[in-house]
């Protein structure tokens, strides 16, 4: 309080000046003049302490004094979003306050405050009426840190290796950290090395290094401790440990790698060597090439794409419509394909393979016609050299005169290791020189590796895209346009068509490699995004975090499936190899070897290389992938009348369909003691087919169709005939779910069908994976014929829902058959409390009855018409459970683990599911007591066409 007293002493000396100076009047009592305080302040606090120091002090006068009240200094107040401090008013007289935090203050939360101050008089009277303030100041308060926090090291263990022989200037660098707010508290001033007598040192940066000569025969590593001190000499709590590996003389090559790596599918990206390096054996270099290949020309297209169609991709890619397919999978439709040879063992890649004998001719109306001035010619080719010395030119497509002459309209074909479009146009007015062919020159065309060639017309314009990069021709030739003649002409792949100067028409200039998706799209080119994504590869190689690598790396890609690393410093370069990665984001990926295949040049100073780094052969397994089982459920019969299928929306026979997919995962590889996982996944399928069963569909009577709607907003397409309907097309299971939900048969004079059985198959991946084949039936119902001594407990299944019984789920490692005795007391009342309800829903049938016997004999003469009228309307018992998503997984569970082999048939009724299953003792003993009761009841029961529930 010393200090206060001398401010008082001072602003008192102040105070009688002011009062002197303006003739200040002791007996006005009208509070006139405001307060005053200085414009800004600063203060200082110490963390964890409530005064702050400010200067200059806190003093407000006014010049009302000494008049009581007005004169006076009541308050000051402080304005400021989360300013932790009050001020205080110590003399109401002299105006002296001080500033105290109302909270604790922590440097390390927050180093400085800023906010406002006023000072507040006392008023015109006691009762502080007509107060007044003072102006804004504002204050800044600093806060002073405390070295309460001990250095903490970043690592929890510090590891390294060094050759014997060798003095290394850092070994390896060990980091503290501080977690005080000040420079002086939160920095780390000092490094030592807590164990005695080992051969290394440490220097102010952490950096260790050996101090003699290590020797692998005399010690092969070594632990010590580390501790760690801030600038305030405040020691770590607890040291870290450092562990250094001593190695025998090295040998320039790579260490730490693995020849094998495991690539477990939809684990995203997998690091190939997390622990690789270079061992130079300390000699200066200069710079360094690493290049790493990742070999996949064993794969379908030599990379693991989707294995869709080719009109598929299209329509995942965005590609305009209207493209013909010259090399579709054979069918009954697409027969020209069916002699070609076709590469096995491809994961289901539609790939035909030409040995030089192999051509087809494309029928006349599968021929894309009007190609204008603008279209598109895209294909996957691998292809090698030529054979033989004289390399003749091997035609891949071909459009020539199917007889009379020979004339080439347009043709692609590769000669010498060049690719060559041949394009002769329609002689028009103008009799002059066009360009008519078109040649490239790359190396891509023999390199016996798959490359995807789009071919862009925009004539007298062509580009040629491979694997997305755009080449000009190198050279264009000119020529004649064609005369108009009325020739027929040929399309043919894999050779061109012959029709004279032989004796017999044949093929010639026949082609040496393969072929995949070989397409023509009239009067539309295609856009480079379009391009990219039909080659788009999803597997190959992958650099995290470029960012974070040093600023001499270099990095080069080529299709993923080459990856250069240039640098000049050795670390950078391990570095970076332990960022490269292997990815492959497909969801079901080609199981399988990758080979990989890296190669490094070293360069030193002065001279062009110094070292030979051996080569590194290794393979990234890609693991078998968990199948997906897709599983169509739904009602397996419909009952439906007569009058419904004449109807103009007839019936949808899928209307209840559901599509799952479900995989199983073990908790370890090939462990049958271990518990099995089912795991429902979300994929896309790309066709689903539904087949008719017996005789196909009359088209003067019956139709199954889909209403284009239902295909809208979704990559879907449909085919129908009288064998059935296929809706195809790269989409979820989800819109094909809906799709087959608005099927709709119809059948305008069923009076003589009785059923129709129809089947369900779904597939994804072009059949790689396909469903269980669901079968439906549709039963048709004509008329309902009074029935006699119907017994309502054991005669009618169409109508009641037999008991299921509770399917019992064992995991692999368990060995208990028999049901405990609490299980078995409940399934007992279960089935008791079921027999009640049935016998309580006979009962109200059997009155429901009586009530309208009166009026049997007119309804059952009217019955058929009353079908088409009324509506059977069964309610359900509710006590009855359906098996929902869980009771699936269950079952699909049981059948996989515990290789159960339980079949479960359900058949509909209406809207009830008629289920079959085996019945105990009891259950059969009651239902006949049951009957028996019934039957005694009464005689004779006829079913009416009202409206009955029960």
């Amino acid at each position: 309080m010393n200090s206060y007293q001398n401010l008082n002493k001072k602003y008192s000396h102040s105070l009688g000046y002011l009062i002197n100076f303006y003739g200040v009047c002791p007996l006005c009592t009208v509070n006139k003049h405001k307060p005053w305080i200085e414009t800004s302040y600063h203060g200082v606090i110490t963390e964890n302490m409530d005064t702050v120091l400010l200067d200059p002090p806190l003093v407000a006068l006014d010049k009302d004094a000494p008049i009581p009240y007005a004169g006076e200094i009541c308050a000051f107040k402080i304005f400021g979003q989360d300013a932790p401090f009050e001020a205080v008013v110590l003399n109401r007289t002299s105006g002296e306050g001080v500033l105290k935090a109302s909270s604790q203050v922590d440097c390390e939360s927050q180093k400085e405050y800023t906010f406002i101050i006023q000072a507040y008089d006392c008023g015109a009277g006691p009762n502080g009426a007509d107060w007044k303030k003072s102006h804004k100041a504002v204050v800044h308060i600093q806060v002073n840190d405390v070295n309460e926090f001990s250095p903490v090291f970043r690592e929890s263990l510090y590891k390294a290796s060094v050759t014997e022989g060798k003095i290394y200037d850092s070994i390896l660098q060990v980091e503290a950290w501080d977690q005080d707010c000040s420079p002086q508290y939160s920095q780390i001033c000092n490094y030592e090395i807590v164990t005695a007598g080992t051969p290394f040192a440490i220097d102010r940066n952490g950096n260790i290094r050996n101090t003699e000569q290590l020797s692998f025969d005399k010690q092969q590593s070594y632990k010590i401790l580390v501790s760690a001190f801030d600038c305030g000499q405040k020691k770590a709590k607890e040291d870290v440990g450092v562990h250094i590996e001593v190695k025998p003389v090295c040998r320039p090559g790579w260490q730490g790698w693995n020849k094998r790596v495991d690539y477990e599918p939809g684990t995203g990206s997998k690091q190939l060597f997390p622990k690789m390096h270079l061992e130079t054996c300390g000699g200066p270099l200069s710079g360094m090439k690493v290049m790493l290949e990742l070999q996949t020309n064993h794969i379908g297209k030599g990379c693991d794409r989707e294995t869709y169609s080719e009109k598929s991709l299209q329509k995942l890619c965005g590609a305009a419509s209207g493209s013909t397919d010259l090399l579709p999978a054979p069918s009954p439709s697409t027969n020209w394909t069916a002699s070609l040879l076709t590469d096995s063992g491809r994961d289901s890649d539609l790939i035909y393979r030409f040995d030089g004998h192999q051509a087809t001719n494309v029928p006349d109306h599968a021929v894309p016609q009007n190609l204008t001035d603008q279209f598109t010619v895209a294909m996957w080719m691998k292809h090698g050299p030529s054979p033989g010395l004289r390399a003749e030119k091997e035609t891949i497509l071909c459009n020539s005169d199917k007889t009379e002459m020979n004339r080439h309209h347009y043709s692609l074909y590769v000669h010498n290791c060049r690719l060559v479009f041949l394009l002769r146009r329609d002689f028009t007015q103008i009799d002059t020189f066009r360009p008519a062919e078109f040649h490239w020159k790359l190396e891509q065309i023999c390199d016996k590796e798959w490359h995807y060639y789009v071919i862009n017309v925009e004539f007298p314009a062509v580009t040629l895209f491979v694997d997305g990069v755009t080449y000009e021709p190198y050279l264009v030739t000119d020529d004649w346009p064609i005369h108009s003649a009325k020739i027929d002409t040929q399309l043919t792949v894999g050779a061109c068509w012959q029709g004279v100067e032989v004796a017999t028409p044949r093929f010639t200039q026949y082609f040496h490699g393969s072929l995949s998706g070989l397409t023509i799209r009239p009067g539309r080119i295609e856009t480079q995004k379009v391009i990219s994504c039909l080659q788009a590869c999803k597997e190959g190689l992958d650099i995290n975090s470029l960012e974070s690598l040093a600023k001499d790396i270099k990095v080069r890609e080529n299709m993923k499936s080459v990856l250069v690393v240039e640098g000049e410093d050795v670390d950078s370069i391990n570095t970076a190899m332990t960022k490269i990665s292997y990815i492959n984001s497909r969801q079901f990926p080609t199981p399988g070897l990758r080979r990989l295949h890296i190669t490094a040049s070293v360069q030193c100073f002065g001279e062009e290389t110094c070292l030979s780094i051996p080569d590194i052969r290794a393979v990234v397994m890609v693991l078998p992938p968990s199948e997906p089982r897709i599983t169509i459920t739904g009602l397996k019969q419909l009952i439906r009348p007569a009058s419904e299928l004449r109807g103009p929306l007839g019936v949808a026979p899928f209307k209840e369909l559901r599509i799952t997919s479900t995989v199983m995962r073990g908790d370890a590889f090939g462990g049958r003691d271990q518990k099995c996982v089912v795991t429902e996944v979300m994929h896309n399928l790309d066709y689903c087919d539904v087949l008719v069963i017996g005789d196909e569909l009359n088209p003067e009577r019956e139709s199954l169709e889909i209403h284009h709607s239902a295909l809208l907003g979704k990559h879907l397409d449909a085919t129908n005939s009288t064998s059935g309907i296929s809706i195809y097309g790269v989409d979820s299971m989800a819109h094909y779910e809906q799709a087959l939900r608005q099927l709709r048969y119809r059948n305008w004079r069923p009076a003589a069908l009785s059923e129709r059985r129809f089947r369900l198959t779904c597939s994804e991946l072009n059949g790689r994976y396909t469903s269980n084949e669901f079968n439906l039936e549709v039963s048709v119902l004509h008329r309902a014929a009074p029935m006699e001594h119907i017994n309502h407990v054991a005669a009618p299944p169409q109508y009641m829902r037999p008991v299921h019984h509770p399917l019992m789920i064992h995991a692999l490692n368990s060995h208990t058959s028999a049901a405990p005795p609490a299980a078995t007391v409940v399934i007992v009342i279960c089935i008791a409390a079921l027999v009640v309800i049935v016998v309580i829903g006979i009962y109200r049938i059997h009155a429901t009855h009586q009530e309208a016997s009166r009026d049997d004999e007119d309804e059952v003469k009217d019955l058929e018409t009353d079908w088409g009228s009324s509506a059977l309307n069964i309610t359900i018992n509710p006590m009855e459970v359906t098996a929902g998503p869980q009771a699936l997984a269950e079952a699909v569970r049981g059948e996989e683990c515990e290789e159960e082999d339980e079949d479960e048939d359900e058949e509909l009724v209406g809207s009830v599911t008629i289920a079959e299953s085996d019945k105990s003792d009891e259950e059969e003993e009651e239902k006949e007591e049951g009957s028996e009761e019934v039957v005694g009841k009464r005689e004779k029961s006829e079913w009416d066409s009202s409206r009955v529930t029960y």
